[in-house]
């Protein structure tokens, strides 16, 4: 018989998160806030923050033959958050592709698509370097991908 752990006895939510005090509430060891709906929104943020610096970019491998139902499960959940986030991703970048260069979002679909198929790289890969490049100004993106003025690929894109 197996055993189920709960998410607290895996580690895997902070319970110590947010604490009552005398004084209000503590997110992690920061400073007292007066209000509970602005420590939750503080620990939302940080903790979307801790998610994203630990999800996977490579996608989860595939069960195999002989696994049992639970391990084919336990695979299919791994798909589909792997899915989930790099749909995340891929809104994202199509929002910042429409906002920079004032385009409809499915017009900035089209043109994250066509640059990455120019290049060979995957539509979820490019569209992380473009999220990226809003915090990190030296990330290097195509041209049609980057904003005014900012740094963008030297390479031209691969002709089929």
């Amino acid at each position: 018989m197996t055993s189920h752990k709960t998410a607290r006895e895996e580690g895997t939510v902070p319970f110590d998160l947010i604490r009552r005090t005398p004084t209000g509430w503590r997110v992690h060891d920061s400073e007292d806030i007066p209000d509970l709906l602005n420590a939750v929104v503080l620990a939302d943020l940080l903790a979307s923050e801790e998610r994203s610096l630990t999800t996977p970019t490579a996608a989860p491998p595939r069960a195999s033959a002989e696994a049992t139902e639970v391990e084919r499960l336990r695979v299919t959940v791994a798909q589909l958050e792997y899915a989930l986030h790099t749909r995340v991703v891929v809104e994202q970048a199509i929002g910042v592709l429409a906002e920079r260069h004032r385009l409809t979002p499915r017009k900035a679909f089209e043109r994250l698509r066509s640059a990455a198929r120019s290049r060979g790289r995957k539509v979820a890969d490019m569209a992380r370097d473009v999220v990226a490049s809003c915090t990190n100004p030296l990330t290097l993106l195509p041209v049609e991908l980057a904003r005014e003025g900012a740094a963008a690929e030297a390479t031209e894109p691969r002709r089929s």
